[in-house]
């Protein structure tokens, strides 16, 4: 095969179901399931699924808009268990860092390098931007 830089449009597609159907630690559950409110399932269990809805609802509208219902009830509750969890694990990830922050302390007459962060239109590549 030949390889080229346009390799990544045919892999795309693939990279990104694998990506939102992968179960996310901070979430506690997968992006998928978060949109959709149900888990991904393949084509083949998608078709059994079908018919089974079709079979225990027998067309019944009514009590699959009642079904839908209770779903999307159940998914803003799922929302906000992931939302709660984001934040319980962005709380224990800043303790982690901050924890491991070495704190320093600078006495008077001190030598240190201080950097430059100013925003310059054109700047030189050559020049430093440590003093």
């Amino acid at each position: 095969m030949d390889r080229s830089h346009k390799d990544w449009a045919v892999k795309f597609d693939d990279a990104l179901w694998a990506y939102r159907t992968t179960y996310k630690t901070p979430l506690g559950t997968t992006p998928y399931r978060l949109v959709f409110g149900k888990s991904c399932y393949l084509p083949v269990e998608m078709e059994y699924k079908a018919h089974w809805a079709t079979k225990i609802l027998n067309f019944d509208r009514k009590a699959a808009g009642e079904r839908r219902f209770l779903q999307l009830n159940k998914l803003d509750e799922l929302r906000l268990e992931a939302y709660e969890s984001l934040c319980i694990y962005k709380e224990r990830t800043n303790k982690w860092h901050d924890k491991h922050i070495m704190k320093k302390r600078f006495e008077k007459g001190d030598i240190m390098l201080l950097f430059n962060s100013r925003l310059r239109l054109f700047p030189s590549k050559l020049k430093s931007r440590w003093s």
